[in-house]
């Protein structure tokens, strides 16, 4: 893949060494991300975000790595504040809103949709989430997390064991990651899902065409007794029927402390795309979890800054230049050194 002008809406766009080289700049972003650097290299430059789905973190963290680099963003959230609620096709608004924008980022409820909006845009798109379909800048910040978590402990991404837990059938985050964890080496994934809820076979054959090794499971004790990552899912309630449809699964597999401590290995991390469920129904990550140095949560988030960061500067072609437009902060800065 040429990263430069690019759309970015499949993970199956990418092979190993565009993953490293997205790695690699999302590495150099580090100082301007923690705010210890500021850069202007996308001064004068605008990111249309275009959330027709609830989002908080993908939109802001969007937002921030542009505004970081230097550009500005325009935000449309919900059907009701665009031309779509009267009627407005999804070609129509892209071939407008891309004379206002140098990269617009979409969410949108229906699979395809991103896709769809891309092919008659002038600028780069990047996906936000489209549907149950895919996600996958979350698959790549989930990636990069992973590969700085098991540095600690001097292991690579190669001959990872990984538990998926939750709703794998909906949950977009997760058939993004299998795609991308296919481009690895002795993967083995164990998939731990009520049986309406597994992720989809077609997924489940092509990672095994891949080369990696899926196991699928009910039981989540068991499953989580030799694994490097533990990757919690919600239920998505908003992919079902109903609620009460969605209540018959929520609550199922729940991971707290002392689960953890009795089933898990102790470097064991923890991810989960967010937001965790911390309904008392759900409750599908304990608030117990959160003093425990392996929840890995948090710093998931905050690579998705980084990452995006890096897909800015490489699909607008500036990753060259972020240093020479720099300079020193010059108000208090919070985080630490």
């Amino acid at each position: 893949m040429i990263f430069q002008g690019a759309h970015i809406l499949s993970i199956n766009q990418f092979e190993k060494e565009n993953v490293k080289r997205l790695f690699d700049v999302a590495d150099q972003m580090q100082p301007y991300a923690l705010r210890r650097r500021v850069t202007r290299v996308l001064e004068g430059a605008i990111l249309g975000n275009m959330f027709f789905e609830a989002s908080t973190r993908t939109r802001v963290s969007f937002g921030s790595a542009f505004n970081l680099l230097g550009g500005e963003v325009r935000e449309t959230a919900g059907f009701e504040s665009s031309a779509l609620v009267k009627g407005e096709s999804l070609q129509d608004t892209a071939r407008v809103l891309s004379g206002f924008s140098d990269v617009i980022c979409m969410r949108h409820p229906a699979e395809g949709s991103v896709a769809d909006f891309a092919s008659a845009s002038r600028v780069p798109v990047m996906n936000g989430g489209d549907g149950a379909n895919e996600h996958p800048t979350q698959a790549l910040l989930d990636l990069y997390t992973i590969r700085k978590e098991m540095a600690v402990n001097d292991r690579d991404i190669d001959g990872l064991r990984l538990a998926m837990v939750g709703d794998l059938r909906f949950g977009r985050t997760v058939h993004s990651l299998c795609k991308l964890l296919s481009l690895y080496e002795n993967i083995e994934v164990v998939l731990v899902s009520p049986k309406e809820l597994t992720l989809p076979y077609e997924l489940v054959d092509d990672m095994r065409s891949a080369g990696v090794v899926v196991k699928v499971s009910e039981d989540l004790t068991q499953s989580i007794t030799d694994v490097d990552i533990v990757y919690s899912t919600r239920i998505q309630e908003e992919r079902f029927g109903s609620k009460q449809e969605a209540d018959l699964y929520r609550g199922r597999f729940r991971l707290n402390q002392a689960i953890y401590t009795e089933f898990c290995q102790p470097n064991t991390v923890i991810m989960h795309p967010l937001p965790r469920d911390s309904r008392a129904d759900a409750n599908e990550l304990s608030n117990d979890l959160d003093n425990n140095p392996n929840l890995a949560i948090f710093r998931q988030a905050d690579n998705g800054v980084l990452v995006r960061m890096a897909l800015f500067a490489l699909v607008l072609d500036v990753a060259h230049c972020v240093d020479e437009y720099s300079h020193d902060v010059r108000w208090y800065n919070a985080r630490p050194k």
